[in-house]
C-alpha cells in the first residue's frame, strides 16, 4: 500500500491527509473514498487522461484511493498529483515527510490551485514543512516561512523527479517594501488623499488618532458633508504591517478567490447595509465561509448609513468588537476567526439628515429621530471610542493636510509603541495591559475621576478613554498620559 502526505482546510485550519493506495485482483475498476467532494471525484478522469498521456498504462486491478482520516470532509483540485504520484509510483520508495499539492491538467501539465497558499500557510504555523508543488506555485508561496519548496512543471517531471531523487529546490523571497525596524513594512501610495478633504479638522485629527490606536470611530453629519470620504481615506494611513499580517491578509484573500496581494495595505471591507448577517459574520451548513468581519481583519470595516443595518446584524457585532475574535458553530465544527479591525461607521443624524444644518430644515418629527437613533442600542455605542460630530461645508474650507503627512505620524508613534515593547495596538489592549501602559500623571488622574463622577462612567468607557489618551499621547511621544491628552480623548466621547 502506497501512502504520500496532501492536506485539506477546514474553516481557517489545514488537516492533513494521507493518500493511500491499493490494487487488487478483481474486476478492474478506479475508485475515490474517504468523504471526498465532487471536484475531488472528478479528479479519476484528470488523472486518468494525465497519466494515460505520460505512458503509465493501468493495470487490470481495482484501484482505490483512500483519504484519511475517512471521517473529515475534503475539497479541492490540489489532491490531483498526489492521486496521480500515488499510482504511477506503486511499489517505489517515497519520502514520508513531503506535503504534496497540485491540479493536472488533461495532457499532464501541473497547474495553481487556489487553495494551495492557505493550506500551506497554515501548516507551516504549527512546524516546518517541506513540499512538493507546481511550478506556477512558487512565486506565491516562496514568501512563507518554515516552508521548504520542490516544485515541477508537468508530471512526468514530477515522476522523474521521485524516482531520481532528485529535486527541484525553490528560493526563498523577501518583501521588497519600505521597512522600520526591520520587520514592518508599509508602502507609500495613496489613491485617496487627505489633501482632497477640506476643512473637517476635527474629523481629520480624530482619523489620525483611530490609525495610531486602532481604535472605533462613528461619523455623524448631513448628507455631503465627507464622511465617507474621510473613511475610506483611513485605510491609506494605517501603521505598517508584519510579514505574518501580510501573509494572513493574503491567506484570507485567497478564499475569496481574489489574485493575492503582498502588499502592505491593510485590508477595507464595505459591506451594504441590505447585507444578510451569514454574509456579514461568516457561516453556511456545509462548509463554513469567511464574513466580512474576518476579511477585515487587521484593517478597516466601514458600514455607512450604520442605523439602515438590520437589529440583528448590530447586536452580533457586539462580540467581534469587544473580544477580538468570532466564534462561528455548527454541529460538525466550531471556527474561530480573529476580528481585531477599526470598527468605522457613519450616519446621518435624523432620517431626512438636516438636523444639525443651519441652512436646511429638518423635516422629522421627534418621533422618527427618536426611532432612528434607537436603532443603535448603548452597547453598541459604548463599544466606539471616537464620536466626530461633522460641521457643515463652508466655501472657506481649505485642505489643511496630506495622506502622506498623518502616515508619518502615524508610523511614528507606532514606532514609539514598539519601543516599549507594546505588541497590540492601543485600542485592542485588554485590561492588563491597559494598567501596563496607559499610566496617568496624577493631573490627568485628577481629570479622570472628575469625569468619573459627573458623567457616570462604565468600566468599558473608563478603559476605551485611557486607551484614546495613550494613542494622543504617543502622536506626542510622550512616555505617560498628560492631563491635555485625556482631556482631548473626552471631547472625542459622545454625549447622550
Amino acid at each position: 500500500m502506497k501512502r504520500l502526505l496532501c492536506a485539506t482546510l477546514e474553516g481557517l485550519e489545514a488537516k492533513v491527509v494521507e493518500v493511500e493506495t491499493s490494487f487488487v485482483r478483481a474486476i478492474p475498476s478506479f475508485n475515490i473514498v474517504g468523504l471526498a467532494s465532487s471536484s475531488i471525484q472528478e479528479a479519476k478522469e484528470r488523472v486518468k487522461s494525465a497519466l494515460l498521456a505520460n505512458g503509465f498504462t493501468f493495470p487490470p486491478r481495482k484501484i482505490t484511493i483512500n483519504l484519511a482520516p475517512s471521517d473529515l470532509k475534503k475539497s479541492g483540485s490540489h489532491f490531483d498529483l498526489a492521486i496521480a504520484l500515488s499510482l504511477a509510483l506503486y511499489g517505489e520508495e517515497t519520502p514520508n515527510d513531503l506535503f504534496i499539492f497540485g491540479e493536472l491538467g488533461l495532457d499532464g501539465a501541473l497547474k495553481d490551485s487556489s487553495s494551495i497558499f492557505p493550506i500551506l500557510l497554515a501548516l507551516s504555523q504549527k512546524r516546518e514543512i517541506k513540499a512538493f508543488v507546481p511550478k506556477q506555485s512558487i512565486e506565491k508561496l516562496s514568501l512563507i516561512p518554515n516552508l521548504t519548496l520542490y516544485y515541477a512543471s508537468s508530471l512526468k517531471e514530477a515522476i522523474l523527479s521521485f524516482k531520481n531523487k532528485r529535486f527541484k529546490k525553490a528560493k526563498s523571497k523577501t518583501l521588497n517594501y519600505p521597512n522600520i525596524l526591520g520587520s514592518y513594512y508599509y508602502l507609500e501610495n495613496y489613491p485617496l488623499d487627505f489633501k482632497e478633504v477640506k476643512g473637517q479638522e476635527v474629523a481629520k485629527r480624530a482619523s489620525l488618532i483611530a490609525a495610531v490606536g486602532f481604535h472605533n470611530i462613528l461619523f455623524e453629519g448631513s448628507a455631503g458633508s465627507g464622511k465617507s470620504m474621510i473613511s475610506k481615506r483611513i485605510r491609506y494611513i494605517l501603521p505598517p504591517m508584519s510579514k505574518e499580517e501580510i501573509l494572513k491578509k493574503a491567506q484570507i484573500e485567497s478564499f475569496e478567490r481574489k489574485e493575492i496581494d503582498f502588499s502592505p495595505v491593510r485590508p477595507f471591507r464595505s459591506p451594504h447595509h441590505t447585507s444578510s448577517k451569514a454574509s456579514i459574520f461568516g457561516g453556511g451548513s456545509g462548509n463554513i465561509k469567511v464574513g466580512e468581519v474576518a476579511l477585515a481583519n487587521r484593517g478597516v470595516l466601514f458600514f455607512d448609513e450604520l442605523p439602515h443595518f438590520s437589529k440583528k446584524v448590530l447586536e452580533a457585532l457586539r462580540e467581534p468588537l469587544q473580544e477580538g475574535y468570532l466564534l462561528v458553530s455548527r454541529v460538525h465544527s466550531k471556527i474561530r476567526f480573529e476580528t481585531k479591525f477599526i470598527f468605522v461607521a457613519a450616519q446621518n443624524p435624523c432620517p431626512c439628515g438636516n438636523l444639525f444644518s443651519k441652512t436646511k430644515e429638518c423635516r422629522c418629527t421627534p418621533l422618527e429621530i427618536k426611532r432612528y437613533q434607537n436603532r443603535l442600542s448603548e452597547p453598541i455605542l459604548d463599544r466606539i471610542e471616537l464620536y466626530v460630530q461633522m460641521s457643515e461645508v463652508s466655501p472657506e474650507d481649505k485642505p489643511t493636510v496630506t495622506s502622506k503627512e498623518l502616515h508619518q505620524k502615524v508610523i511614528n508613534a507606532f514606532i514609539f509603541q514598539k519601543k516599549r515593547e507594546q505588541e497590540e495596538f492601543n485600542g485592542k489592549l485588554n485590561e492588563e495591559e491597559v494598567e501596563k501602559f496607559c499610566i496617568l500623571t496624577p493631573q490627568a488622574q485628577d481629570v479622570l475621576d472628575k469625569a468619573i463622577e459627573r458623567f457616570s462612567l462604565s468600566f468599558r468607557a473608563i478603559s476605551n478613554l485611557k486607551k484614546v489618551a495613550r494613542s494622543v499621547a504617543d502622536l506626542e511621544e510622550s512616555e505617560k498620559i498628560e492631563k491635555k491628552h485625556l482631556l482631548e480623548a473626552l471631547s472625542y466621547r459622545r454625549r447622550t
